[in-house]
């Protein structure tokens, strides 16, 4: 299978690049903020979701970058900072119009009650997958499976 690479400029977009890392793990050590290139860069085990319903193929993870750009600010809410190897898993993406112009708030909303918010100008987000896949021992559950 090919490494996945998305771009998203838009609400539609950036929806298919939540699908895409819904159950991703990272820790905080694998997030940067650039304030002068406005770019937020987070590093992540993606689950596979796009091979998970394949008869006989095992669940699979790739380390995967997600680059967000024209980032003004990042703000996080009920996550502990200064806990670097906490394991956090994303479970959406969002975005939220601030009016009618394209600035807004991108949110990555985190298993537990966590989120990171970035202030945005516009929606420009790229996700490429930066390794091959390997097999992971069970598929992502949610509650209302």
């Amino acid at each position: 299978m090919a490494d996945l690479k998305l771009l998203a400029l838009d609400g539609e977009d950036l929806a298919v690049i939540s699908t895409h890392m819904q159950d991703s793990v990272f820790k905080l050590a694998d997030a940067s903020y650039d304030a002068k290139r406005g770019q937020f860069a987070l590093s992540v085990n993606r689950f596979v979701w796009e091979t998970a319903t394949v008869k006989n193929r095992p669940f699979e993870r790739s380390r995967a970058v997600l680059v967000l750009k024209r980032v003004q600010a990042v703000r996080s809410h009920d996550i502990d900072r200064s806990n670097k190897d906490q394991v956090h898993s994303l479970l959406a993406i969002r975005f939220t119009a601030k009016g009618d112009g394209p600035d807004g708030t991108i949110e990555l909303t985190l298993s537990g009650g966590g989120a990171i918010a970035l202030d945005v100008e516009c929606i420009e987000a790229q996700l490429a997958d930066a390794s091959g896949s390997w097999e992971t021992a069970s598929k992502p559950q949610h509650v209302d499976e």
